[in-house]
């Protein structure tokens, strides 16, 4: 999709000057520039473009409350004075996966007087020798490099998101589209919200044209084999539990027969014993003759 259209959808029937944050991730950019993005929206304090192609950064209009922006995973190589020009009060940058390759291309964030959280990873920058050691003598502003700070200590889960706030759009977006057993508060921690959401519960296109759809309609498809295989159970059991019955009954018939055989053998004997002394009262009869 392009960046133009994903950004009309993405107004929700709102004005430009309404919308505090904005995400776009894995969206289309013509000839790596920023398109449909303008300075009406001036009241943008959470900024987005993860994977969209963006080489450049000269037409970034200007977002003077703006205080995060997410640019990982794009081929940025530099260039980077416009971000003090037009997003003069951002406190984090990530600009991992980047072509940053020198300690040079971040001079121009010297002018970024409120950054504190500056990420970087796999940029080939990374590799220089005492790499962390440069970065923080160079921006002192900084606070957490790649998440940790010079210390090695890791940053609060409050620096990774806004002081521990949910964005509004996460919430939405969640409300919108999650999967009832998904936890919600769990979803909201990640920095990019949208980047989770595409890469795991929606396709911009699915199998039958249909936007949004994606792995949404595999949910639905689980749900209901989940159901066909709760269904199936409950037959499985009650069959299970009738052949139990049926076997106790069988048992039963059993135990019926047995004592009624019993009770023939019984009989049989007491007519034999019965004979026998007949027969032994006739003989005696005959010896008195």
């Amino acid at each position: 999709m392009e960046m133009k259209k994903r950004i009309s959808l993405e107004l929700r029937n709102r004005t430009p000057a309404e919308v505090a944050e904005l995400v776009v991730d894995n969206c289309r950019s013509s000839d790596g520039e920023i398109e449909g993005l303008t300075d009406e929206f001036k009241e943008l304090e959470f900024l987005s473009m993860v994977n969209v192609g963006l080489t450049s950064l000269a037409k970034l209009p200007s977002l003077p409350k703006l205080r995060k922006l997410e640019l990982s995973d794009n081929n940025i190589s530099g260039a980077l004075e416009t971000l003090a020009e037009k997003c003069a009060n951002l406190t984090y940058l990530n600009l991992s996966g980047n072509k940053i390759k020198e300690l040079s291309t971040l001079e121009a964030l010297q002018n970024l007087k409120n950054l504190k959280s500056l990420d970087l990873f796999n940029c080939e920058i990374t590799t220089l020798e005492d790499y962390r050691e440069s970065i923080f003598e160079l921006l002192p502003q900084v606070t957490y490099l790649d998440g940790f700070d010079a210390e090695d200590n890791e940053a609060p889960d409050s620096e990774a998101d806004d002081d521990g706030e949910s964005h509004e759009f996460g919430h939405t977006l969640i409300a919108d589209y999650a999967h009832p057993s998904m936890d919600t508060e769990i979803v909201c921690k990640y920095t990019s919200l949208s980047h989770y959401f595409l890469y795991h519960y929606a396709d911009d296109d699915d199998e039958d044209g249909e936007e949004g759809a994606g792995h949404l309609g595999e949910y639905e498809e689980e749900e209901e084999e989940d159901e066909e295989g709760s269904e199936g159970g409950e037959v499985g059991l009650s069959y299970l539990m009738k052949e139990d019955i049926q076997d106790e009954e069988d048992d039963d018939d059993y135990v019926e027969e047995e004592e009624e055989e019993g009770e023939e053998e019984a009989e049989v004997r007491g007519e034999k014993r019965k004979r026998a002394a007949e027969d032994e009262g006739e003989d005696d009869d005959e010896d008195d003759d």
